[in-house]
């Protein structure tokens, strides 16, 4: 019996309205399976305006594809997918701890039904490149720029901003989690792992769960990243 097909998850950033164009693109790469919302650059850096995250707001994509499928996009990178000139963002390729079975099964299922076929001999396998985490901090709404100024300190270049509403805050009074509130902000950083402890511990240190900001941080290695052409 085969062994299964590992699935991956992969995170677009983008300029705002290129959500679209970019869904399509990874459709036709046989990656089907999607969700979107919208986000928001902090403070522009240099090295955030080389990849096209600065200050505009932003189209973010959560994406599911087995990796067969993510290996055929890596190869297809640097041919025809991506170009000289301008690039509008960033795609993020995260490994998952754990995936039930039957949406593991529908992804490769839609996967199947649309991808390209990889070119004899190209390499498929994600290997974890360790050369980078992208860490999630979730604070209460207004801690964003005290946030990124701390991460900046210990080596952040940049981050991008989602707004989101903590479901049944009430609720958590029980487990020991007073007064929280709804409204909070989820800070993503892509950070080099030589800089990235230094930064979850900092901003743990000034905004964690016993501070008023109520900070939850934690990081994933990034297998693969690539730059998003302003074609999409």
């Amino acid at each position: 019996m085969n062994k299964p097909e590992r699935t991956l998850a992969l995170l677009s950033i983008i300029g705002r309205g290129k959500g679209k164009s970019c869904i399509e693109m990874l459709n036709a790469q046989g990656i089907r399976y999607h969700y979107q919302c919208v986000g928001h650059g902090t403070a522009p850096s240099e090295i955030m305006d080389i990849f096209g995250l600065g200050s505009n707001d932003k189209d973010i994509i959560l994406s599911f594809a087995p990796e067969g499928a993510v290996g055929a996009l890596s190869a297809d990178f640097g041919r025809k997918l991506d170009t000289n000139y301008g690039y509008g963002g960033l795609l993020i390729v995260l490994s998952l701890c754990a995936i039930n079975r039957r949406s593991a099964g529908i992804i490769a299922r839609s996967a199947a039904s649309q991808a390209n076929p990889t070119e004899k001999g190209a390499d498929t396998e994600m290997n974890n490149e360790n050369k980078y985490h992208l860490i999630a901090i979730t604070v209460n709404q207004g801690y964003t720029d005290a946030v990124m100024q701390t991460a900046k300190k210990a080596g952040a270049t940049g981050g991008t901003v989602i707004r989101a509403r903590q479901v049944d805050a009430p609720a958590l009074e029980q487990f020991g989690q007073p007064d929280a509130q709804e409204e909070k902000e989820i800070i993503i950083i892509m950070a080099p792992v030589t800089v990235s402890t230094q930064i979850m511990e900092d901003v743990n240190r000034e905004f964690g769960m016993n501070t008023e900001a109520q900070g939850i941080v934690g990081a994933r290695p990034v297998l693969k990243t690539f730059k998003l052409s302003d074609f999409v």
